[in-house]
């Protein structure tokens, strides 16, 4: 696979990636960097679901699983 640097970074407003935390990502190859943002995705997921079963105990699964996609797509779905 190919090891691309990623793209320089400051900690701003607008990007939540200190330079430090963007050289540890530029070590590593593209399979360990997509399974870190799947493992980030899971945990994003995990923690939507458990929210959400919280605030709607009365809601089904599937609407569950609804509002779940919906946070985490922003509104798009």
């Amino acid at each position: 696979m190919n090891n691309r640097p990623l793209q320089s970074t400051n900690l701003d407003e607008e990007n939540c990636l200190s330079d430090e935390m963007a050289e540890v990502l530029r070590q590593k190859t593209d399979r360990e960097r997509l399974q870190i943002g799947f493992e980030m995705w899971r945990a994003a997921n995990c923690m939507i679901q458990a929210t959400v079963k919280q605030e709607h105990p009365e809601w089904s699964a599937e609407e569950i699983q609804r509002e779940v996609a919906r946070r985490l797509s922003h509104g798009s779905v």
